[in-house]
């Protein structure tokens, strides 16, 4: 076998190659890994990274023994990793098929560069929604626009990341206008044309599960915009603005706010559509109409942690922590049954 990955020390694997089971990681952000790595160093199991770039792999051949942790990122392409998922996918299929143990499998990569297809399983599990029109064309995305005028609607990427092209309209001239001068980009070609779900408090509610299951709930501040990802290493930019002063920069409100005694009774639900889904890592965003009313509009397999969120909160393990815990749970019970 001849699999290369761009990581530090090109990986080769042949067929006579064994090894002791370990955790591998699969990525293509070094940075969104580094606090994962601190939290292997503090709980020492045997583990690897397998950078996904540019690569192949033979199909006659074998992958090693192991635990297969997917941290693929539908946003990949915006770090000049164009083809990163497009080669995950063979990946991870090559891996399943020799019976590995892979966390958040290939169902659960191709619903994470899917929204459509999200939107689908999740009603499936009783979980709502906001009116989605999938469309091709800037024709089509107009008349998909006048399902929900007057009232504001969102153009998003089928398959986007970290909200990256979500658009906000209140009028249909006003999208017109955007069609004439600009495209709208999805990698796969499909807009969604979306009803506006105005947060009833300027926030959303992201729900964190790892091992499937409920980890802790972050409240978002959506009023500076729709890229919401919560990695440390997306929280550059006016939080450390040199020309804050210091008392502007401590009265500013966090962005993020992990929640105590958080109740929601869609939890079960959405327990069982991420085990329906190969989703055992993973964020479930959603947002709180004034009527009270609850509804998903994203899962991201590829979830990251607030760390100062975390330590204001301080009553829960934080989630890498948790992650390299239960992947090192995964690993025992590997061995165990070899």
């Amino acid at each position: 076998m001849n699999l290369k990955l761009n990581i530090n020390s090109n990986l080769s694997l042949n067929k006579s190659q064994k090894s002791a089971p370990k955790i591998y990681v699969i990525h293509e952000n070094a940075e969104w890994v580094v606090p994962l790595r601190k939290a292997f160093a503090r709980q020492n199991p045997a583990y690897d990274e397998w950078f996904i770039n540019h690569g192949s792999i033979d199909l006659s051949s074998i992958p090693p023994e192991g635990v297969f942790y997917n941290r693929m990122s539908a946003s990949s392409h915006t770090r000049e990793h164009r083809y990163a998922v497009e080669l995950t996918g063979p990946l991870l299929a090559w891996l399943q098929a020799h019976g590995r143990r892979v966390i958040n499998d290939r169902r659960a990569m191709q619903l994470e560069i899917r929204k459509f297809e999200q939107y689908i399983s999740l009603k499936q599990f009783d979980l709502n929604v906001p009116q989605t029109i999938a469309a091709v064309g800037k024709d089509e995305i107009l008349q998909a626009a006048h399902t929900f005028a007057p009232n504001s609607f969102i153009l998003k990427p089928n398959r986007g990341g970290k909200g990256l092209g979500v658009q906000l309209f209140h009028t249909i001239e006003g999208l017109a206008d955007y069609l004439s001068t600009d495209s709208v980009v999805s990698l796969d070609g499909v807009v969604l044309v979306q009803e506006y779900v105005k947060p009833a408090d300027s926030h959303i509610l992201r729900m964190e599960f790892i091992g499937g299951k409920f980890h802790y709930a972050v409240r978002v501040d959506t009023s500076e915009g729709f890229e919401l990802c919560p990695a440390d290493t997306c929280q550059v930019g006016d939080a450390f603005c040199p020309t804050d002063s210091q008392e502007e920069a401590t009265s500013k409100k966090a962005k993020f706010e992990i929640l105590k005694n958080y109740k929601n009774p869609d939890i079960p639900n959405c327990e069982r559509f991420l085990k329906a889904n190969g989703m055992e890592v993973a964020a479930i965003e959603y947002v709180e109409n004034e009527k009270g009313e609850r509804l998903i509009y994203d899962i991201n397999i590829n979830t990251n942690y607030n760390s100062e969120a975390e330590k204001v909160h301080g009553q829960i393990a934080g989630g890498m922590e948790r992650i390299a815990a239960f992947l090192g749970e995964e690993l025992v019970k590997l061995q165990v049954s070899k």
